[in-house]
């Protein structure tokens, strides 16, 4: 068995079911039905074959999120052949690096710009030898730089399978009964939050054994409905979400991750599911809030005071139905008499909130939204409760790249919110301390995991691979605490781990998280390796500033580094922090961040921040090193 086969079983089973929804030239969603997908598969299947793709190689795809790239993904992986992908936003270095890394001799573009960005590069790609264009647009640019290098459009690619088929209609699939689950399907490459990228080698058998579990307990896709695509298509999160929605006769309707863009075609489309980065919940949760704060007061303790009913009702239904996480056996009887009274008594009051409040922010859903799941990075409590306070169910999943990627996912109907879900129940799993001995539930430690999921490995690199892969056991290099029942709360990452001069070791995220509760505070950093206390850089969000500079009457020109500079600003960030992180909140006292800089600009998905807008901590030391240096004289 292998991904692309899985699909064809599934256009057997659901050929008029929708497939892909892709924009017209108007703009409006058409659909393509799983027949007419799987046609088209086989379509440039046969195209790339004649071509010249071959079995066992490896095809670079840089390009974003469109119909093209999932179809190129299934043929090339139904060829025997393996992608390579990355997205249009990557530097030219970066993507030189791979494509020479993953001896692409074919590479597939996006458009021409981005053609022109690999033969700028062609010399230090020496195996490169076709250029296929998803977009024709100003090809005569790509003709200039060409040379050697042939340049042929996705349209011929098409053209030539149809030729193909009507001579041999059997030639693709053919090639597809030769495939089975250990042949490689791609070579995905880290994000290099700590360095160079590194080339995840997965095969069939990774992502199938996600789609063989997944579906039942932990996702409940029915045939016809859609999942909204706003994630990276070559991040392994999307792309395996986007593998087990297509297997089970759903549809994938892409859009982009930019407000105006996303509401309109969240409009257009009223899909079912929606799966995304914390960052896009925490700006969806913050853009609701600005509304209401520059509102009418009388609405606004309204608000406030039903989302507080929302959650405090989730929470007792959570300890009456026994979906609270369970570091330790909880006593049962206990959790139902302490929590149906409160149940039965918020009940209305939560009817009433959802007539009044929730409906209004729901609304922006759809009238048959089915949940929103969050990966990719750990998301803040603030918007998980938030969100499931309303009514928009938003549950946690979790992995890595090196498990293709989906390790544990919150169940559909039995969520158990402050953990990223169950591990998943034939995936071997252990905490272990820094001396390598297990904890127990409750306890603190790196995740372990074995399974048939797992890599095989990092490509060329088998220094690398042995520094996290020994006797089938993964070192994820996340720091977790696991519950009696197999859920996981993601706690950090060992190697952002920030040990201060005292010794004291300090886990960024949970007190970055906190921070970025506040509406102020858009963007952050924690800081202070080998220092005598803890340090930040901020991004502060400059509409409220503005507006709060406006009140305060608080005189600059228009220009952001200058209000940066104003005490007043400063002294607004700082009450914020300090109302966020305290004793009083669980932190310890050498948690409190000492000092922070105010940055003006964000930072930038392909800069500082990965593709599923992770920070790079090594890029952001280098960059702010002067600032960084200042905080700590």
């Amino acid at each position: 068995m292998t991904v692309t086969k899985k699909i064809k079983e599934t256009t057997l089973k659901y050929p008029n079911a929708g497939a892909l929804y892709v924009k017209d030239r108007e703009g409006k969603f058409e659909k393509i039905t799983q027949k007419d997908f799987y046609r088209k598969i086989e379509t440039a299947g046969a195209g790339f074959l004649e071509t010249g793709v071959k079995r066992g190689e490896h095809v670079g795809i840089i390009a974003d999120n469109r119909k093209e790239w999932i179809i190129s993904d299934l043929a090339i992986l139904g060829l025997g052949a393996a992608d390579v992908p990355r997205g249009s936003d990557s530097t030219a270095a970066e993507i030189t690096f791979i494509l020479n890394h993953a001896d692409c001799r074919i590479v597939i573009a996006e458009n021409s710009a981005l053609a022109v960005k690999i033969l700028d590069n062609k010399k230090d790609l020496p195996l490169l030898e076709k250029l296929i264009l998803f977009e024709n647009n100003d090809v005569s640019l790509v003709n200039e730089k060409r040379e050697n290098i042939e340049i042929i459009t996705f349209d011929e690619i098409m053209e030539l399978g149809r030729k193909k088929l009507e001579q041999d209609s059997e030639i693709f699939n053919r090639e597809l009964e030769k495939g089975n689950t250990d042949d490689i399907a791609t070579l995905i490459y880290t994000s290099g939050t700590t360095g160079t990228p590194k080339g995840v080698v997965l095969t069939h058998r990774n992502f199938l054994f996600q789609i063989d579990r997944i579906r039942g307990d932990y996702l409940l896709v029915y045939p016809d409905q859609i999942l909204i695509s706003i994630l990276p298509i070559w991040h392994s999160f999307e792309r395996t979400c986007e593998y087990i929605f297509l297997e089970a006769g759903g549809g994938i309707a892409y859009s982009k991750p930019i407000g105006s863009v996303l509401i309109a075609d969240m409009a257009a489309i009223n899909p079912h599911w929606m799966i995304a980065v914390p960052r896009l919940f925490e700006g969806v949760r913050s853009a609701v809030y600005r509304k209401i704060n520059t509102g009418k007061k009388v609405s606004k303790i309204l608000f406030n005071f039903f989302i507080k009913i929302g959650e405090l009702y989730n929470r007792m239904v959570a300890r009456l139905i026994g979906t609270v996480p369970q570091f330790r056996k909880r006593c049962p009887v206990i959790d139902i008499l302490t929590s149906i009274i409160p149940v039965i008594l918020l009940w209305p009051w939560k009817m009433l909130g959802s007539v009044l409040v929730y409906s209004k922010v729901k609304k922006r859903f759809g009238n048959r939204f089915v949940l929103a799941i969050s990966g990719g990075g750990a998301l803040p409590a603030v918007s998980r409760n938030f969100f499931n306070a309303i009514g928009v169910r938003l549950n946690e999943g979790y992995g890595l790249t090196e498990a293709a990627p989906i390790l544990s996912v919150c169940k559909h109907k039995r969520p158990v919110h402050g953990t990223v879900g169950p591990i998943f129940k034939d995936t071997e799993f252990k905490v272990l301390d820094k001396d390598l001995k297990p904890v127990p539930p409750g306890k603190q430690g790196v995740l372990y995991v074995k399974s048939d999921q797992v890599m095989k490995g990092y490509y060329k690199n088998q220094e690398e691979t042995d520094k996290v892969l020994q006797d089938g056991w993964l070192n994820t290099g996340d720091i977790v605490v696991a519950t009696i029942n197999r859920e996981v709360k993601i706690v950090g990452r060992a190697k952002e781990t920030i040990v201060l001069i005292g010794g004291e070791n300090i886990e960024p995220v949970p007190i970055e998280d906190k921070c970025l509760e506040s509406e102020y505070i858009d963007q952050i950093v924690l800081l202070g390796q080998d220092q005598k206390f803890l340090a930040a850089l901020i991004i502060p969000n400059f509409e409220l500033l503005e507006q709060k500079a406006s009140e305060m009457e608080i005189p600059y020109v228009m220009d952001r580094e200058e209000l940066l500079l104003s005490p007043e600003v400063n002294e607004i960030i700082e009450k914020e922090i300090k109302k966020k992180i305290n004793t009083k909140n669980g932190f310890k006292h050498f948690e409190t961040i000492f000092r922070f800089k105010l940055l003006a600009n964000p930072f930038e998905v392909g800069k500082e921040l990965t593709a599923s807008m992770k920070v790079r901590r090594a890029v952001v030391n280098q960059l702010y090193a002067k600032e960084i240096k200042s905080l700590f004289k």
